[in-house]
């Protein structure tokens, strides 16, 4: 089996891959439509508009937000925080609440050891392999 196979069975068998992430797989994509990895996205300096790619790994509305939805994405270096407004969500619902993977555009909020992308853009990301669901509004 190639490593692309070996990752797809680890993810289908137990929602989980050892030995790669499956975003890895998209990284040259990715680096060609301008995206950061999240190790990046860290560094990022304040204020900076940026593109980062990943798997969503939890949606949360909490009721004390005023409809802000918040995000986790997840690529092959890390995890990033995603902030996504009630009137983006609305335009894009149906890419936001259904893609396993995002492409987002966004700009790097940063202060106090804490960085947040605040989205302006989402995009569906293919991952072309099953990744388990997020984990929604819980």
């Amino acid at each position: 089996m190639t490593r692309l196979e070996v990752t797809a069975a680890d993810l289908w068998a137990t929602s989980v891959s050892p030995d790669s992430h499956p975003v890895e797989y998209l990284r040259e994509l990715l680096t060609a439509r301008g995206a950061i990895t999240v190790a990046e996205l860290m560094r990022t300096e304040d204020g900076t508009r940026v593109w980062v790619g990943g798997a969503v790994t939890h949606r949360q509305r909490p009721a004390t937000a005023g409809g802000i939805t918040f995000l986790n994405l997840e690529d092959e270096t890390g995890m990033a925080n995603v902030l996504v407004s009630p009137g983006l969500w609305q335009r894009q619902r149906l890419v936001a609440r259904t893609s396993a993977a995002l492409l987002i555009r966004g700009q790097v909020q940063a202060g106090e050891g804490v960085v947040t992308l605040v989205a302006d853009r989402l995009e569906h990301l293919d991952l072309a392999m099953t990744t388990g669901p997020s984990r929604d509004f819980r």
